[in-house]
């Protein structure tokens, strides 16, 4: 595959993300405005309007109403997308398990933003992480390059006829969403090249043949149907992996499950998601310059999750922090590290394991904050005595 022309712009997360959106020229594109997804349907539909794409702009009256459309218009055969936060993607719960167990395709830009109550409508993972088991792919960016590559690989891979599945894009509200950074993009021509037409366009409710979409299935079919709907999600991984090597030989970007920094001698490590990991990137190497052997792992695909994987990547580590911008509820540590334990459990053992809940509503997290996490990684491997959950930054 010959190089695709790389240009090099400088936009925020939530434009390069509807950028992308309008490259790809979907078929429909509904949505509802809720801060900080906002300027995504804002900046597309500035894109329809001065005719740099052809896609159907739904406005809707609310979030529900936008993937209701997007599920009607998909179960017909559309490529179609919307983008969301926090309480709209909370007000979608109901239909995400409908575009799931439909295995509709359709691509949801995620803005994460802290859930109500109380309100607030700062950065952390509660809205994505509430909707992490109602089937769909989840994939998380560190910066506006990871949100607008992300985007595009995720088109091909839900479409794929092994996987037939929806994928949420999931970046940081404010910190990427609305941060102006660096970054390349492709041609509009290129993009649309790479992801490739509409296949489904004659496959759908208004193909030729007769379908039927949102059956009534009892105790005789259902299990089945979900053990089938686990196979497409399961195969998202390997499509993944399979895209993203096309994707590098097009852009020279590469990407995996998951990225792995500093990791191949790493005594100590910090596994986290989303914009904190160039935070903690610049702690490690802070701390490799002191002689302190720490890594990062940092979780790119989350549904379906790779465990067996960061097992394996895991295994010569002493001692792992894993940190989750959300709170589950659970009094068991997040959802990343409930996610993390159960992979590592059987496959590595004798590790100090940590939790750390940190980030909620959008509080600061410095390279001085994730210091405290490995000073606490460096102590619990020395003295063999930590607490296993933890609140960072926190007044107590």
């Amino acid at each position: 595959m010959a190089k695709a022309e790389q240009i090099r712009k400088s936009l925020s997360g939530n434009e390069a993300v509807a950028t992308a959106m309008m490259q790809i020229n979907p078929d429909v594109m509904a949505a509802f405005p809720i801060t900080p997804s906002t300027e995504v349907p804002q900046y597309f539909s500035s894109f329809k309007a001065n005719g740099l794409c052809t896609s159907e702009f739904v406005p809707v009256e609310s979030e529900h109403s936008a993937i209701s459309a997007c599920i009607g218009a998909s179960g017909a055969g559309a490529r179609v997308f919307t983008a969301t936060s926090a309480n709209g993607l909370a007000l979608m719960h109901e239909m995400l398990y409908i575009a799931a167990g439909d295995r509709l395709p359709m691509v949801i830009a995620v803005v994460n933003r802290a859930l109500s109550a109380p309100i607030n409508i700062h950065n952390d993972h509660s809205d994505s992480m509430g909707s992490r088991d109602c089937g769909f792919i989840q994939v998380y960016a560190e910066n506006v390059q990871e949100a607008y590559d992300n985007f595009i690989q995720s088109v091909i891979v839900t479409e794929r006829p092994e996987v037939m599945t929806p994928a949420m894009v999931c970046y940081d509200g404010f910190i990427t969403s609305h941060a102006v950074e660096n970054l390349y993009m492709m041609k509009n021509e290129d993009v649309q090249g790479f992801v490739g037409e509409n296949k489904r366009s004659g496959d759908g409710l208004l193909g030729k043949e007769n379908k039927l979409i949102g059956a009534l299935a009892l105790q005789n079919f259902y299990i089945e149907m979900k053990r089938q709907q686990m196979e497409g999600l399961s195969n998202a991984k390997k499509a993944y992996l399979e895209v993203a090597k096309d994707f590098e030989a097009l852009t020279g970007r590469k990407y995996g499950l998951f990225e792995e920094y500093k990791l191949e001698d790493a005594e100590y490590a910090i596994i986290i998601i989303g914009s904190s990991a160039g935070t903690a990137k610049r702690c490690v190497d802070n701390l490799r310059e002191q002689g302190v052997k720490a890594g990062v792992l940092k979780i790119r695909l989350f549904r379906p999750f790779p465990g067996e994987e960061i097992a394996e990547a895991l295994k010569n580590v002493k001692a792992i922090a894993i940190m989750d911008k959300a709170e589950g509820m659970s009094g068991n540590g997040g959802p990343l590290f409930t996610d993390v334990v159960s992979s590592l459990y059987g496959r590595v053992d004798n590790k100090v394991i940590m939790s750390f809940i940190y980030g909620l509503g959008g509080r600061d997290v410095k390279v001085s904050s994730i210091e405290k996490v490995y000073d606490a990684l460096q102590n619990a491997a020395k003295t063999g005595e930590y607490e296993r959950y933890n609140y960072l930054e926190v007044r107590e």
